[in-house]
């Protein structure tokens, strides 16, 4: 006879399998608005389902990474990006014996607010709305699943638990600075939340290594000469079986990185919650730093990639030129809906008066692929282009 699955069962099973320090499902702050529980599903996979069902979600496909959409069918797109973080981060949660849905549904959803275009983008909405507190895709993804995704005739957004929803805007980076007065901001984020952070980081460090070695931007002896990179090949190498610059070897390589990463991470933030006496959720919360991290070797390593990918690929002046284009699209788009806003679509021209017209316009804008964004652009810019 088979054992029937319900939702007791699985937080029996959380309870088993899980470390202490994890968030249990069961134990969730709940949901804005209150829903009658699945009986076969936690509260975090309803979570990580809505999240992928999502409009949103979709219209990652076609939105930049570094590429622009019409450079290449193999290069990485805020999609895939959001399917490797995911996998990344679900590797590390379970090796932490962490809720992996959880992490799951935070890294799934923590680029559903990005702008066409990248951070280019970013970039310019935020210029453009600095008297109006700017623009940040942390801010705008909370937004999204708590106001612009509608699917639901008793309310707007998803409806996600206040754990995904914390997650979402306490992801942090160098570029990053959330706002967080609504989710306990003198509280540190759930440990599955602060493994998004190096998730995201591991991931489009690494794609974009990949990325940017196919593309011809980053010339492999440059890549040969970074620390992490000679230690990655001296450990797959040694047999000597595939040539060093062939393309077997360079994938063979960036996947050992990225093993090298997320070991070292899950090794170190292991030493950390033992050092800093963590035995339950509610010493994470209450900890004075967050207890993920890399080791100091790695890290050095790790930054040391950064600043080369910053240096030699972000700033190749073909992707400049592609930024310089991009950004005068999100300008022109922007500065011609403020000034006629009726050229605005009717579902977003109705929400003006209870959300304001630079509200309206940023949403609206955010929420655009690459090519919508260029359509629109030609639409509203070429008197050759039927509108």
């Amino acid at each position: 006879m088979i054992e029937k699955v319900d939702r007791t069962y699985l937080h029996d099973l959380e309870d088993a399998v899980q470390a202490p320090y994890a968030a249990k499902s069961k134990y969730s702050r709940g949901r804005k608005y209150r829903e009658e529980p699945h009986p076969y599903r936690t509260e975090f996979q309803r979570d990580r389902e809505r999240i992928i069902h999502s409009r949103a979600f979709r219209r990652l496909e076609y939105k930049t990474q570094v590429f622009v959409n019409h450079e290449g069918d193999h290069y990485r797109t805020r999609l895939t990006h959001s399917i490797e973080v995911a996998q990344i981060a679900r590797a590390i949660a379970r090796a932490l014996r962490l809720n992996e849905d959880l992490a799951e549904s935070i890294a799934l959803a923590h680029d559903l607010g990005h702008t066409p275009f990248g951070h280019t983008g970013e970039r310019a909405l935020d210029e453009l709305l600095k008297d109006e507190g700017g623009f940040e895709h942390n801010r705008q993804s909370l937004r999204v699943v708590e106001r612009l995704e509608r699917r639901y005739d008793t309310f707007n957004g998803l409806n996600l638990t206040w754990e995904t929803r914390e997650g979402i805007i306490k992801h942090s980076s160098s570029y990053d600075n959330p706002e967080v007065s609504d989710f306990a901001p003198d509280e540190q984020p759930s440990v599955e939340a602060q493994i998004i952070d190096y998730a995201d980081e591991i991931a489009y460090n690494n794609h974009d290594l990949d990325d940017g070695i196919s593309s011809g931007m980053l010339k492999l002896d440059d890549v040969m000469q970074l620390t992490i990179w000679e230690e990655a090949s001296r450990r797959v190498t040694s047999n000597g079986s595939i040539p060093r610059d062939s393309k077997l070897m360079v994938h063979k390589i960036i996947r050992m990185i990225i093993n090298m990463l997320v070991t070292d991470l899950i090794e170190t933030t292991r030493e950390d919650i033992q050092s800093c006496g963590i035995s339950d959720y509610e010493d994470v919360r209450k900890a004075p730093r967050k207890i993920v991290s890399l080791s100091d070797e790695i890290k050095a390593a790790n930054d040391e990639l950064k600043g080369f990918l910053m240096k030699n690929l972000y700033h190749h002046y073909r992707v400049v030129r592609m930024g310089i284009k991009a950004q005068k699209v999100i300008i022109d788009l922007f500065t011609i809906y403020h000034d006629y806003p009726s050229a605005l679509p009717d579902s977003y021209y109705s929400r003006i008066a209870a959300e304001g017209l630079s509200t309206t316009i940023s949403d609206y804008i955010a929420g655009m692929t690459d090519r919508y964004a260029m359509e629109e652009h030609q639409k509203l810019t070429d008197p050759m282009i039927r509108v």
